[in-house]
Formats: structure tokens, sequence, C-alpha cells
């Protein structure tokens, strides 16, 4: 079946509600692990545009099939991260950087299987905000489409291979190559905000998320660790989750951010966000500060606003008071079927509105 989307979930001809949604069924839902090659081929790259995937892409290398990463690299330009560069390397891809100002601007991914190819060709980058909140548009082309267009993967990487651009090809054996040169560090130097990620997270909130805020010390209620539980479409809010799990066997990756909260006169410098990469794909952030406050139910609403790369803030909004009444109606995805929302706001909008 072909399908359409427009995110974030604008509209869709499918089931899929976004690019995200279109490479789980690519990478995941229609793909054996080890079966073919699978295909980014991408402008940009940044970490949290491919922690959904990392570990698909490991099982798929291990199992004797191949991945093939072509990005834009630039000295110059914030093109593509070396974290991500690093984490596909290390699942066994192989990545290519072609170094020519502005050449590389297709977004095109999808799976070379013995069944047929699959192509996604999209707006969205392989990055966090290419995969959550820019308004992205993508076309999914299953096999028996591939096929009538004959569209092949193998003919189309011969092909860009065969340009005569500038290839380089980093490996983790050599860091001090030319091609690492053409790649820009995410954690490190002085990062400034874009525009796009100078915005609030809106979330009404649920059982889950308040029942320890409510519970008193040492009873059941209170016993576990205090998250929010957040949107999966949460890759661009947060730094780069580059901290895997050391136990259990569900892996997961985290990054830490200093979260304030000003109406409580309290400064967490050690929060952890998590995102649930073989679970359930949510992200958690860590609220301990909250427990047995009994600052917030079920329904309140929490605004979590950024306000640096890795700075927040948070402040609770009861149900029924004036600001959760301005704020509630851009809360407009809903998670899950118990009636939880959340959306985004300009910086500069909600503190009009509050």
């Amino acid at each position: 079946m072909i399908e359409f989307t427009l995110h974030p979930q604008v509209y869709s001809t499918g089931h899929n509600h976004g690019l995200i949604g279109l490479l789980e069924r690519a990478w995941v839902r229609e793909h054996k692990p080890g079966d073919g090659n699978l295909v980014i081929m991408s402008g940009f790259g940044n970490y949290n545009g491919g922690v959904r995937f990392f570990d698909v892409f490991r099982q798929h290398v291990s199992k004797g099939g191949r991945v093939t990463a072509v990005f834009g690299g630039s000295a110059s330009q914030r093109l593509t991260s070396k974290q991500v560069v690093e984490e596909l390397l290390g699942c066994g891809a192989d990545v290519h950087l072609v170094n020519r100002k502005r050449i590389l601007h297709a977004k095109c991914y999808g799976a070379e299987a013995a069944d047929g190819d699959r192509l996604i060709v999209t707006s969205g980058n392989f990055t966090g905000p290419g995969m959550s909140q820019n308004i992205e548009g993508s076309v999914f082309l299953d096999p028996t489409t591939t096929k009538a267009i004959s569209f092949r993967w193998h003919e189309t990487l011969d092909a860009v291979f065969k340009q005569r651009w500038h290839f380089y090809q980093p490996t983790l054996a050599d860091r001090g190559a030319p091609a690492w040169k053409l790649l820009y560090d995410e954690m490190g130097g002085e990062i400034t905000m874009d525009e796009s990620e100078d915005v609030t997270l809106l979330l009404v909130l649920g059982h889950a998320d308040t029942v320890r805020i409510q519970a008193s010390p040492g009873t059941t209620e209170a016993k576990g660790t205090q998250y929010f539980w957040l949107s999966k479409d949460c890759y661009d809010f947060f730094p780069p989750l580059t901290i895997p799990n050391e136990r259990g066997t569900k892996r997961t990756y985290s990054c830490i951010i200093k979260l304030e909260y000003p109406d409580l006169g309290i400064i967490d410098s050690d929060c952890r966000v998590t995102f649930e990469a073989e679970n359930n794909l949510d992200f958690r952030l860590g609220t301990g500060p909250l427990r047995h406050r009994k600052c917030a139910g079920e329904g309140d609403l929490a605004a979590i606003t950024r306000t640096g790369h890795d700075t927040y803030q948070l402040r609770l909004f009861r149900k029924g008071s004036l600001a959760f009444d301005a704020l509630s109606p851009s809360a407009v995805n809903f998670i899950g079927h118990q009636g939880k929302r959340y959306g985004t706001i300009a910086n500069d909008e909600f503190a009009a509105l509050v």
C-alpha cells in the first residue's frame, strides 16, 4: 500500500501518522532482520534522529544484513554530527559523507530486501526535528509500486557513488581522518538554540504521572520512581540521548538536563530524560522533587520550558485555573486512550499567556 503523511499528526492516508511510523513500517514491521540493505540518505543527521532505530540497525547487521547511510558533510556548517556517525558505525553501518556545499538535499529512506524494495521520499532529515515536530511530508512506496516504476536501491546507490562528488568514509579506527572534520560535535563548544527549539511542552497529566505526587510517604502508592511520561514525539525537545542503560535487558537511551522548578524554588541539576528504545518507545522525564508534595493531580497541566541546550523550567497549573484554561487548548495531541494530551507553544507566547 502506498501512503502519504504530513506530520506532526496533520494528515495521513494510512495507519501511520508521520515519518517515524513509515520508517518503522519499512525497517521493522515489514522487514526481517538480516535481509538485505537498509538505506539512509539525508543532508542533515543528528543523534536523536536515529535513536529509535539504532538497535534495529544493530540487530539487522548482526544477522548478516547491511546498513548504508549517506549524509551531507561540511567543515563550516552543522550538517551531520559526530555522535550519530559514531553510533551508526558502532551498529555496523557503512557511512558516507558528501563534502560539497548544498549538494545533498535529498531525503530518502528505505529497504532493499528479498520481497522487493521499499522507498520513502520525504522532506524530513535524519534529525530529531525532522522526525518529530517539523512540518514534513512523506510518501511511502511499497514493493509493488517500486517494481512498477523500475526503482532499485542498488541501482540508486551505484549511481550516487559514481558521481564526481567529494565522498568521505569515516571509520572508528581513525578518528583523525579528514572525514571527521566534516562533522560537528553535538555536545561540545558553545551551543545556541535554534528558534524552533525555543518552545514549551504542555502536558495534561495522567494518573501514572501524579500518583506518587499525591501519595503519602510509606504508602504502597508512593513506591517506584517519580516520572512524567511524555509523548513519543520528543526527539527534538531534548539534548542527544547518548547515555545507554547499564542495567536491564530492554535498551534505553538517556541524557542529563538541569530542570528548575521556579514555583518551588528547586533546581535539579541531575535530572534524567530516558527514551524507552525497546519497550513502549516513550520518553520519561524524572520529576523526583515532586514526590509527596501533592502539588499536582490527574488532569492538571505541566509546562516544560526549554531555556537552553540542556536547561529547562517546569511549572504546574491546576485544572480550572485561568492559566490552565489559556494553555490547555494548545495541548492538541492525544497520548494513548485515557485523555492524556500534549502540545507545544512558543516560549514568548507561553510567557504572555501566563
